[in-house]
Order: C-alpha cells, then structure tokens, then sequence
C-alpha cells in the first residue's frame, strides 16, 4: 500500500488521523489505514473493490457500535446480536452520521417537506404567522399537518384521496347471476360459495340475473354494513356429506374495504384495489387539512398551496411577502435558510407535498445532505454514499460547495465516490482494489490525489490522470426507423414532441427534474408497448432495465433471479444422496419448509427489532447464514454442498459449472457485464440500484433474441467506476452492433460523446424544464450551445479527441 508519509504520530491530546488497524469487513485484507480528519476524504476503486466495505462497513459501523455501548444494556445485547465489524482497532473516530442511497423507500406519509423538517418551519409560520378569518382562534401547528389527528381531513384521514367502490366496478357483467358469479369482487373458492350459499339461506334469488334484481336489493346486498347470520344448508354433494353451519354475510363493499386496508397478502390487496375508484377526496379537495386550517393563509396562500409549489417557487413567494411582525420575518427567513441548500444542490424542482416514495434514492440522499447543513453538528464524521448519483454535472459542482462547508463548520467527510470531479476536489484519496472480490480488498493508495499518479494497478489513476480519454471507437451509426412521440403531457412534459431513432445507440439527457426519466421511462415505454403487436412496427420486443430492487428481503438474491438457482437445484437433485433419499428439487429451495433451516425459514437472517430505530438483520443463530439445515448439507455435487455454492462469487462458480452449459451461459452474461464479483446467494438488501439493474441487463442478455428489440435503461452507469463504465458500454453498443435499439438516460458525458444520438432536456427542472432544447448528434448537441448539457458535452468531445461538426443522419422520416 502507498501510504502517505504525512500521517504524523498521534497527538497527546487529539489524534488528527482516524487510525484503522486490521480491517477484514467482507473482503478487506487486514487493512491498514490513516484517514486525516476535518478534511474530504474520498474512497475510490472499481465496483465491488471495497471501498464501502472500509467506509460504511468498517468506519461507520464501528461508530455505531459506540453509540450502542454508551446508551443502554438492551442496546449492547444487540451488539452482539448484529455483529461488530471485522477489525483490529479503529482510533480518533468521531461519532459517525451516515447518509446512504437506502434502498427502501420511507412510507406513503412521509414527503419531501417531513424528509428535510421544512414542512415543521411551514406550519410553525402559519401557526404563528398566518392571517386568520375574523373571530377565529390561533391554531396550535400540528393542525396544519395532515399526519396529526388535530390536522387530518376527517373523511380522508390526512391522505387526500378516497377510494371507493361502485356497483359498475363490483359487478361488471350484471346479465350474470350471483350463481354465475356476478359480483366479481367477491372472493374465490370456498369463501365465495359461503357467501353465496348466505344470500341464498337469506331469501335471496341467486340464480336471477343481476339487472333484473331490485334496486333497493342490489344496494343491499353491495353495500350493507350489517352482518346477519344464518343458518346454512349446503347443497348436497355425491362425494361428501356437509353438515348445516352458522354463516356470516358480508357485503361486497365491506370486503374490499376490509380486504384494501387490513390484508397482509400484497397479491389480495392488489386484487382487492381493483375494485376501488381513487379520487380526491370531496371534503377537503386533495388538501389533507381540516377546514379550519385551509381558511389560514400567509402571503395570500393556503398552506396547501404553498406546500404544493416547487421550493423555487416558493423561496420567490417568501422573499416577496411582506413581513408583517416578528414572527413573520424569522420564521420566514428561517425557512428560506433551509431551501436554500436544497435548491443549490438541483433539487429546486421538488414541491414539499412530492410523496417520498416517488423520489429516486439519489435525490433522497441529496435532501438529507441538504438538512443537514443546517443541523449545526461539528466534530463528527460524515459517510456519504455517492452523492453525485443521478447529477448532472451543472449540479455536481454545488454538491463539492456543499460538501465544503460541511468540512468548514468542523466536520470530517467521507464519501465513497466515482465521479472524476469529485475525486479531483479530494483533500485525501483512499484508492481501494486492485480489482473487485476476492481480488480487491487492499489499499493501493492512501494520501493527497496527486501522489496517486505514480500508483501502479490502480484503476483511478489511469482515468483520473489520463490526458486524453480513448478515441471513439466507431463513426456515428445511421438509423432503421424511428419511433416519433407527438403532444406528450405527463407530468412537466407540455406539448412535446420528440423522434427517437432506431437501430442506434440514443442518450438523453438535462438537468435533475428535466423530464428525462418521464420522456423515456413513460412516454416512450407506453407508446411502444402499445404498438408492439402492430405488424409494421418496427420494434418486435420492449425491455425495460431499471434500478428497481430484483427483492426486497433477504430471500431474493442473484441466483434466484436469474433463474440460475433453477439449474443448480436440479444437480442438487440428481445427486446419489438425494435419489437415495427421494428428494426433490424443492428440498434445495430455502423458501419452502422440508430443507431449509426452520429459524430463519431460509433467509439465512433474523430481524433484530431496535427500539427507535429502523430493524437491522442479523446472522442466523441456528444455521449461521447457511439458510439450509445440517441434512441438507450432508448433500454435495463436485464437492460443495448448496451452502457453499451459494457463497461462490460468479467469477469462481463461472469456473465450477464450466461443463453445465445451462449454468455457464448466465455467468458468462454476469462477467461480461462486470459483476464477477457479486456472491450468488448475495442477498437482494445488500445490492446497490446500479447493481441490480446489470443483474437485469445480464438476465436478458443470456436469453438474446433476434427479434429487434428497443432497451430502454435508466442512468445505467448509476455506481460504476469510469473503468466498469468501459464494459457496460462494450455490451450496450454490442446490442446496437447486432441490430437492436438502446436508449439511456444518463448524466455521465463520456457516454454521452459516444452516443449516435442525443435528446438534450431543460433548461431547468420541475416547471422550468419539460422541454427538447437539442436533438442531433452528441457533436451537433455541444455545437449548440444550447442548455447546460452543450458546454460538458463539448469537453468530453474534446477529450476523446473528436472533431466538431455535423455527422451521421437524424432520425429517417
């Protein structure tokens, strides 16, 4: 390892250096690292190399680890439980705050304002600050949240919408009878018949058509929230004698209801919703509020109207308004304070009423940075996640303001990056690898960036001080067709029009909130999906490759996805041993009982419940993370039994199943997309989004079709070192080569520059964007000079040394 020679000795009194000593977190090898503190420090390295396991695996988790010994002894009994981190000593660590891309999203309640503590500052303003209808008393600033029962709309419970059921969506066929099953909605097999059979025992006549039964019956029997029992004579079948039995009726409505709100079976809920109408809610108008607190206003808006702005939007509304009172001004002004960091780091585009779950992780990490600018914590050590994910580079240079000042007000920051103007503005380069797996985990280099220069084997340092980028390797390719999208409306896409062209390799592009994703993911996706079965459309197959989770337990893993777990089950199966016993496959699946281990029911982790805190999994007590139990293990194929073939990374089990051509085929796809690394039985928590969406990629690209295909990805190189970029983008343009269709949406200017075609977004987000500010080649794009797209993509041009001008065909009419 080169290690800087400024580490100095520790200091009597505080040690300037956080000492790691021995780090052995997943595949770390005894690291041995000094990290400076009140300084950026920044952990590079290609994916899967280790750099999260030092930062979040090592340094942070031993920070957490503190925190629970100083509280209380039921924290430190779940240490144990949880696990400290694999290091010898870790020393001048701070406390620790850690701002992940979680993958879990926070609940339907929680939005942009309760992420960031702005909604609190905007009620506490019209609490305070509000103009009140004449004789109204002073609200208390939990009435001015939808989340409090003082605040709530009563109809709708604070949600601002309702579902409802009608008879039109309860019946939908009324020529059936109830015997026939007229009322869909009704529940299958036995429950169904029970109801029917009660309706009949009522007086009811089941065998009627629906239409011709009595309005005020149909209503009855839809819509009643009376229960009656009756005695029940099932009809007599040849088979089996049924006995009379007491039955219970409900109404349709009242199971849809019951079904929609209690059901912990997600496939009945959605079954369930099918039957129900979302509409906003007629008490309140989508506002959430009661009455009382809708009639407030501030400026000469509702609170429901300001917090249904962009924070652009509302910053100007709060700098024009008049301060009238002390309050007024503070308050105000406080609020201004907390938007502002947002807006500096591209997020000015958001309302404060946006629902959390609809924001991408990368924007959700932004807004936790942005709160906690104004927390005023110093002396602690800050872990960041790339927060550069989903920026566009306009963007990233507020993202290094921002991370500035958070070192500035006494802090140490940590962030575990890719992005090359990042790692430029490093006070400190941790460069993780040489490679990722089993053949990472060292430290090639710790010290200032530009030291790293002279590191041998290190893949940053070929990028990072590469005077000029790789020539692009092919001419810009002509289209087969295109498909043309005219008057799209969805969300802040007004009126567009927009051509993508087939048989190339298409970029679009802009600013965060520009309407990308929506274009692309949306708009685009529909068009084609409808138009598949068409015969003279040109596109025969849609594949869509998002950062969606592949699971979300630990249950779901690469293997399963795959479909790889498949033929591993099946050599499993043909074993001596199994077919000595009569197992079949199932008896190698952990997510039936029979071979798993009971504790865990296969998931290899039990849920640690931690009081205050989000729950955390821990290693099985019974099986140790194996997920099988001590028989099933007893069985083995080539010498491994199905534990330790789970552990495989996909690089070495690309080498155990050589001779399984149906194995081989979908690890070859694995490598060959830069996941060699990955554990096969790698749990679904533990994968990052980018990592996901190439175990996507990988899956369809094992079952290549001819059939012409348009893939459409989202930020595919999300998570990925400039030198992984290189070989997603060999198989990507490997698609286009062999007649198919690629369309990204993607911020990294280097595949940009080598796209045939660019659609360039803006000029800004939310509102201010939505609009086809270029579409041409990346060399017509950057000629331009229009957006904030134009001037990085002329650069990254520059550096793969390409002439401007105009090249290649648009789109073919």
């Amino acid at each position: 390892m080169h290690q800087s020679h400024q580490s100095p000795a520790p200091h009597a009194h505080r040690d300037p250096f956080v000492r790691v000593r021995g780090a052995r977190e997943h595949n770390l090898r005894g690291v041995d690292v000094d990290l400076p503190r009140d300084a950026l420090t920044v952990f590079t390295g290609v994916s899967g190399s280790g750099k999260s396991s030092l930062a979040f695996g090592t340094l942070y988790a031993e920070a957490q680890r503190r925190y629970f010994e100083s509280v209380a002894p039921y924290a430190r009994r779940l240490i144990h439980q949880i696990g400290a981190p694999k290091v010898d000593s870790v020393t001048g660590l701070p406390p620790a705050v850690s701002l992940e891309q979680r993958r879990s999203s926070p609940g339907s309640r929680s939005s942009v304002g309760t992420v960031t503590m702005l909604s609190n500052s905007l009620r506490m303003l019209y609490s305070r600050a509000g103009s009140y209808p004449p004789g109204a008393e002073r609200l208390d600033s939990d009435a001015f949240s939808p989340n409090t029962a003082a605040g709530a709309c009563t109809s709708c419970h604070g949600l601002g919408r309702i579902h409802r059921t009608s008879e039109e969506l309860l019946v939908p066929d009324p020529a059936l009878s109830i015997r026939q099953g007229a009322i869909a909605a009704w529940p299958g097999a036995w429950q169904g018949k029970n109801l029917r059979d009660v309706l009949e025992a009522l007086g009811h006549d089941v065998d009627r058509p629906w239409r011709e039964l009595p309005a005020k019956e149909r209503e009855w029997i839809l819509f009643t929230e009376e229960q009656p029992v009756v005695t029940v004579h099932p009809v007599r079948e040849a088979d089996r004698i049924q006995r009379p039995y007491q039955g219970t009726y409900m109404s349709a409505h009242r199971y849809v209801m019951r079904t929609f709100a209690d059901s912990k079976s997600a496939t009945l809920r959605a079954r369930a919703e099918k039957f129900l109408a979302d509409s906003p809610c007629p008490a309140c108008g989508g506002r959430r509020l009661r009455p009382e607190a809708l009639v407030v206003t501030f400026a000469g808006y509702g609170i429901a109207a300001l917090a249904a702005m962009s924070l652009s939007e509302l910053d100007g509304v709060l700098a024009a308004a008049p301060a009238e009172g002390e309050a007024a001004r503070v308050l105000s002004g406080d609020l201004r304070s907390r938007i502002g960091p947002v807006v500096e780091l591209g997020l000015g585009y958001l309302s404060l009423d946006r629902a959390a779950p609809t924001l991408s992780a990368g924007e959700l990490q932004r807004l936790r940075l942005a709160t906690q600018l104004r927390s005023g914590l110093f002396g602690v050590v800050y872990v960041l996640d790339e927060p550069s994910a989903g920026l566009h580079p306009a963007d990233t240079e507020a993202l290094l303001g921002v991370l500035d000042r958070l070192k500035e007000a006494g802090n140490t920051v940590f962030v575990v990056e890719h992005h090359l103007d990042v790692v430029r503005h490093a006070d400190w380069l941790v460069d993780v690898g040489p490679l990722a797996g089993e053949h990472g985990g060292q430290v090639l280099y710790s010290g200032p960036p530009q030291a790293l220069a002279g590191v041998a084997g290190s893949a940053t340092a070929r990028h990072l001080f590469a005077e000029r980028a790789a020539s692009r390797e092919r001419p810009v390719r002509g289209s087969t067709g295109s498909v043309r999208l005219e008057g799209v409306g969805l969300h802040n896409l007004h009126d567009v029009t927009a051509e993508f062209p087939l048989g190339v390799f298409t970029a679009v592009t802009g600013v965060s909130g520009s309407g990308k994703s929506t274009l692309v993911g949306q708009a685009l996706a529909r068009e084609v999906g409808e138009r598949l079965a068409e015969p003279e459309f040109p596109v025969r197959r849609l594949v869509e490759v998002d950062q969606k989770p592949i699971g979300r337990t630990p249950r779901s893993n690469l293997a399963t996805y795959t479909g790889l777990f498949d033929v591993v089950r099946r050599l499993f199966t043909a074993a001596p041993e199994s077919r000595a016993r009569g197992w079949k496959a199932g008896r190698f699946s952990f997510n039936v009982a029979g071979g798993r281990c009971e504790t865990c029911q296969g998931e290899g982790f039990v849920s640690v419940e931690l009081l205050f805190l989000p729950s955390t999994y821990a290693p099985c007590p019974e099986c140790g993370g194996a997920r099988y139990n001590a028989e099933t293990l007893q069985v083995r194929y080539a010498g491994l039994n199905i534990a330790e073939v789970l552990g495989l990374t996909v690089e070495a089990a690309a080498g155990f199943f050589e001779v399984v051509p149906a194995a081989a085929r979908s690890l070859r796809a694995l490598q060959d997309i830069g996941l060699g690394y990955l554990r096969l039985g790698q749990p679904a928590t533990e994968l990052s989004g980018g990592e996901a969406q190439r175990i996507k990629l990988a899956t369809e690209l094992q079952r290549l079709r001819r059939d012409h295909t348009l893939y459409l990805l989202d930020e595919p190189t999300t998570g990925l070192h400039p030198a992984d970029v290189r070989v997603l983008l060999r198989q990507l343009h490997g698609l286009v080569d062999a007649g198919h269709s690629v369309v990204v949406v993607e911020h990294d200017m280097e595949v940009v520059a080598g796209a045939d075609w660019v659609i360039d977004l803006g000029p800004g987000g939310g509102t201010d964007g939505g609009r086809i500010l270029a579409a041409g080649t990346p060399a017509q794009v950057a000629a331009s000079g229009l957006g904030r797209t134009a001037p990085y993509l002329a650069r990254a041009l520059r550096d793969q040394g390409a002439a401007f001008g105009p090249s290649g065909p648009g789109p073919s009419r």
